[in-house]
């Protein structure tokens, strides 16, 4: 078995037994797959078996695929000492990590118990859609996910599918890592030409911050506003804030109570880390955020269908919703959610610290001028130089750590430019300066085409996305 010292199979964490759980199920796979002897299979099984035992004894759960064991809960000392032992802690609130280089993503694929988007699956998409993969999937920016060779299947067999994102809106401003879902989202809806549900988490933020209803549901029509400037096509989306919408949809609530009653306390503590101190409201929230994933939640849109499965892409940090989902999800007679999985999009400061609405240097927000996105890159964007010129055009710079260099591989689309500038970087025959002038140049005119699309965006278009509707689809 991989990975596992001879008679210490039983030892170590939940999470290593985690790993090894996995592991061992591979092998037992590949042994099968490959007809291997009767004695060697069975040992292989009854060494899973007695994995899986050991697993139960630790965290007093059964082994399930989908769910890692919880990592500990948020502001607990263990998070803190996981991350300064070199550990990345990711949860939905939270993400630390240690590393200048940002967070381990084939390290969290393990821990999640996603897969990696891999070139095979990328190849299957350009083969499905006959479109060039966008450049989030060319570049591992959508690096993990769950289920999407079952998208490809049902699309190559005219089954329907849909597409659920969100956001939380938590201020008036959104930032530009706060656009990645939704510009990936765009393309997924135009190349699978399929229907579109945004959910606005304002109950959430009302929960979780310091904010009035009316302030939470303010800032969810102002963030409605930046998301429909991305393009989407309003014949194909709903946008819709949860304080409005499952107050006039039975669907949508009948739903949340069929999740509420298959997830336990101790569950959502396990899963969330909550405590006994948290209101109520934050323990039965999971539910709200699941229920999207289910096609008879929007009537208007599927009727009463409940076999259209949904495809959710989103950031890594709001997988644990999903795991919870995809556990539901056949016991109350629905099709699992497939997920794909977007890396953390970095700060100004660099990939340890966090961007934050209240700092308005730690990243480029959407309102930003011309100006001042040029002066925050030239004074705040982490650097991956060397300390002087001469060091610099010696040794070269380090793209791995360097902000500048991190953005354009967000919004660059030309893959040889970008190649180019690694080159020059890494060689040192491009300077930091020159690194940030191209990243201003691109930002620039992105932003400004931005805040011009925004502004053709009047509230009764916004009222028009946020009306329950018939959306249009192809499929049956």
């Amino acid at each position: 078995m991989a990975d596992v010292p001879n008679g210490e199979q039983g030892c170590g964490s939940p999470l290593e037994l985690f790993k090894n759980i996995a592991a061992q199920g591979e092998l037992v796979r590949a042994l099968k797959a490959r007809n291997a002897a009767k004695n060697e299979i069975d040992s292989a099984v009854e060494m899973l078996l007695s994995l899986k035992m050991s697993y139960k004894a630790a965290t007093g759960e059964d082994y399930k695929a989908d769910y890692p064991p919880r990592d500990p809960a948020p502001g607990s000392d263990s998070g803190l000492d996981a991350t300064e032992a070199g550990e990345d802690f990711v949860d939905p609130w939270t993400v630390q990590t240690s590393s200048a280089k940002g967070i381990d993503y084939d390290k969290l694929i393990v821990r999640f118990g996603s897969s990696k988007i891999d070139k095979e699956l990328i190849n299957r998409i350009e083969r499905v859609t006959g479109q060039r993969p966008h450049r989030f999937l060319r570049r591992g920016i959508f690096f993990s996910h769950r289920d999407m060779h079952q998208i490809l299947e049902a699309y190559e067999n005219k089954k329907p599918f849909y597409l659920y994102t969100g956001r939380g809106p938590s201020s008036e401003a959104m930032h530009v890592g706060h656009l990645i879902p939704f510009i990936f989202t765009k393309w997924l809806q135009d190349v699978f030409n399929v229907p579109l549900v945004i959910q606005m988490t304002d109950d959430e933020k009302y929960l979780w911050k310091d904010l009035t209803l009316d302030q939470a549901y303010g800032y969810a029509v102002e963030n409605a506003k930046d998301i429909i400037a991305c393009g989407f096509d309003i014949k194909k989306t709903f946008i819709f804030s949860d304080l409005d919408y499952m107050g006039m949809s039975p669907g949508f609530y009948k739903n949340v109570v069929k999740i509420q009653k298959h997830v336990t306390f101790n569950q959502v503590k396990g899963i969330f880390g909550f405590t006994d101190s948290d209101c109520i409201g934050k323990i039965s929230f999971p539910a709200i955020q699941a229920a999207p994933s289910f096609s008879n939640s929007f009537p208007q849109i599927f009727r009463d269908r409940t076999d259209v499965q949904c495809l959710i892409p989103c950031a890594i940090d709001q997988d644990p919703y999903f795991r919870m989902t995809r556990d539901v999800a056949p016991r109350i007679g629905y099709p699992k959610p497939a997920l794909l999985h977007s890396t953390f999009f970095p700060a100004l400061q660099g990939a340890q610290t966090k961007m934050s609405a209240s700092d308005p240097n730690s990243s480029i927000f959407l309102t930003d001028t011309a100006k001042q996105i040029k002066t925050k890159v030239n004074k705040h964007a982490f650097s991956g130089g060397r300390d002087t010129t001469e060091e610099h055009r010696q040794f070269g710079g380090n793209c791995d750590v360097d902000v500048s260099f991190m953005y354009l591989t967000f919004f660059l689309e030309d893959d040889d430019r970008l190649e180019q500038i690694r080159k020059d970087y890494t060689s040192g025959a491009m300077l930091t300066g020159e690194l940030k002038k191209e990243l201003i140049e691109v930002l620039q005119p992105l932003i400004a085409e931005h805040q011009a699309r925004r502004k053709e965006v009047t509230d009764e278009i916004v009222k028009e996305f946020m009306t329950p509707r018939k959306l249009s689809y192809d499929f049956e």
